[in-house]
């Protein structure tokens, strides 16, 4: 189930319109759609935990490995690492569609492509970044 549908379900098992949602949540009623439609999700732990605790939820229930991705792309390296993630995941999701593959392979190419994303952006950073912007460590 992705956050979209699960979303939605929460809603509607409490019986709340999503202006009711909007309002408690203190967004607009436009992005509760977007939520429930798939064209948006929160973009932060924070926002997740807020959601979760407004429907009575657990944060891990609401966030898929995939979501969790985005998220912390998003959180470390704003919105271009999270559009970044965000289609390295939807390019992936492509490969897979044959169904050659069983859901636990998935998962392992997955993640090892995330992992690959981090050490990736950690490379370009050391690389690319000016030594007086670098934080520094022991040995530095």
């Amino acid at each position: 189930m992705t956050f979209a549908e699960k979303f939605k379900a929460a809603r509607e098992r409490r019986g709340l319109t999503q202006q009711q949602v909007a309002d408690g949540l203190g967004l607009n009623r436009r992005m509760i759609t977007r939520y429930e439609t798939g064209r948006s999700f929160p973009r932060t732990k924070e926002a997740y935990r807020k959601i979760a605790d407004f429907f009575g939820l657990e944060v891990n229930y609401l966030l898929t490995e995939d979501e969790a991705f985005v998220v912390a792309a998003a959180e470390r390296y704003g919105g271009r690492g999270m559009q970044q993630a965000q289609d390295l995941i939807d390019g992936m999701a492509g490969l897979f569609a044959g169904g050659t593959l069983s859901d636990q392979d998935k998962d392992a190419v997955m993640k090892a492509l995330q992992d690959i994303y981090w050490e990736s952006k950690a490379r370009s950073a050391a690389a690319y970044t000016p030594r007086k912007f670098r934080k520094t460590t022991v040995g530095d």
